[in-house]
């Protein structure tokens, strides 16, 4: 934020003051901020594996509460304290910042440039976001805001601060050649997708009269994966976050008119699923909408920070560069059909490769793997434990839309 200050030996004295202030707090790194040719957001050339939130936990100390339960990125207003607070705890952030929409006078419009003028130098702002879900209007087809001003705005935003990326989530409906008219307007692209909705939910805003909010043929949780593809297809180029669910939908209601029966959270599992199908269908950073929502005695908090503590961990794999899958499948019967079945992501760190795999059914899966021969030691990321494999091939067993996580190393 920029000081208006007259007297010059006063500027000097609070220019050397904040010197200080950004030496002695070890904030978030404050580099060149590009995208990587597979998608993520670097900074000095590092990789990041984002995670992010909305909104803040209701904590005493919330900023500290996010870093660290594994949070590197959390949505804040353009105030102070809250981009001090986020960077003395090792957050970047993102702002919304809305549009220049057509009627706006000349007096709005230079107070628009103004404001990336005066925060446009934060430490730790990562990026700006425009305007949510703009192609979007509940029970129309037109849009909300139309791609030329989101456009206009966009091309302002980046002669004015060309240093910052800028950033668009859509829902989870449209058509994608609707949503790719709005590829012009941001270097990030997201989609939010909330599946875990009990049966019978009465209706309201973002749900259908089927009690979905999704409108794929797929309605079980691998739907998140089939959203990753989709977004894919509106621009194949971009880095692309999917944003999962942070809340109950019965928790959207007002206090007094909540039914008990329909509160319903994701679990930690289907968090995990979610989580791992889109990042094996090629995202490159997760966020949470609705933590607002959700009050901090629910269950639903060591599930989800249990989740980020572990993306945390994995940042090195989950940015790694990925390898072409060399496993082979082979079916057991187990008295179901396969639909999408098992879905690999393999990544290569040093010697080692990573098996992300997820069980995309709503049934039990057992699988043979083959073309595990030309490697001697195999054994689960979350255990750490060793696995016996014998003439290249391991059984495994999957539960209703479970993941394991596998490393494999070469023969030396």
């Amino acid at each position: 934020m920029m000081w208006k200050l007259k007297q010059p030996r006063i500027i000097v004295f609070i220019t050397g003051l904040l010197l200080a202030y950004s030496a002695a707090v070890a904030g978030p790194e404050n580099g060149k901020i590009t995208c990587s040719e597979d998608g993520f957001v670097e900074i000095d050339g590092n990789k990041k594996f984002l995670i992010g939130t909305y909104h803040l936990p209701q904590s005493e100390s919330p900023y500290r509460t996010l870093s660290k339960n594994g949070f590197n990125l959390v949505r804040v207003e353009l105030q102070q304290s809250a981009l001090k607070s986020a960077h003395e705890n090792k957050l970047w952030v993102w702002t919304s910042i809305g549009h220049i929409a057509d009627n706006f006078s000349a007096a709005e419009s230079n107070a628009f440039i103004e404001k990336i003028h005066e925060w446009k130098d934060e430490p730790g702002l990562l990026f700006w976001e425009l305007e949510d879900e703009p192609a979007y209007t509940w029970g129309s087809a037109k849009p909300r805001i139309e791609p030329a001003a989101l456009i206009r705005t966009y091309n302002l935003v980046k002669k004015e601060d060309p240093d910052h990326l800028i950033y668009m989530n859509h829902a989870p409906v449209n058509l994608v050649s609707t949503l790719q008219d709005y590829n012009a307007a941001a270097d990030i692209l997201a989609c939010d997708v909330y599946p875990v909705i009990p049966h019978g939910i009465r209706p309201s805003y973002a749900l259908f009269d089927d009690g979905l909010q999704g409108d794929l043929l797929n309605t079980s949780l691998s739907q998140v994966g089939e959203y990753a593809d989709k977004m894919k297809r509106v621009s194949a180029d971009k880095p692309l976050f999917l944003i999962l669910q942070g809340f109950a939908w019965e928790m959207l209601r007002k206090a007094g008119d909540r039914d008990s029966a329909m509160i319903l959270y994701p679990n930690y599992y289907q968090l995990r699923f979610m989580a791992f199908n889109a990042i094996i269908h090629g995202v490159n950073g997760l966020l949470f909408w609705g933590t607002k929502y959700t009050p901090a005695n629910a269950d639903f908090w060591p599930d989800l920070f249990k989740l980020t503590g572990e993306l945390s961990s994995l940042n090195a794999v989950l940015t790694a560069p990925a390898v072409d899958n060399f496993v082979e499948i082979e079916y057991q019967e187990m008295g179901h059909s396969v639909d999408a079945g098992i879905e690999i992501l393999t990544k290569a760190v040093g010697n080692k490769i990573y098996l992300i795999t997820a069980n995309a059914d709503r049934n039990p899966v057992k699988i043979k793997m083959r073309g595990l021969g030309r490697f001697n030691t195999m054994s689960s990321v979350s255990g750490g434990e060793k696995i016996e494999f014998h003439n290249g091939t391991h059984i495994v067993n999957y539960k209703p839309f479970e993941v394991h996580l596998f490393i494999v190393e070469h023969k030396i």
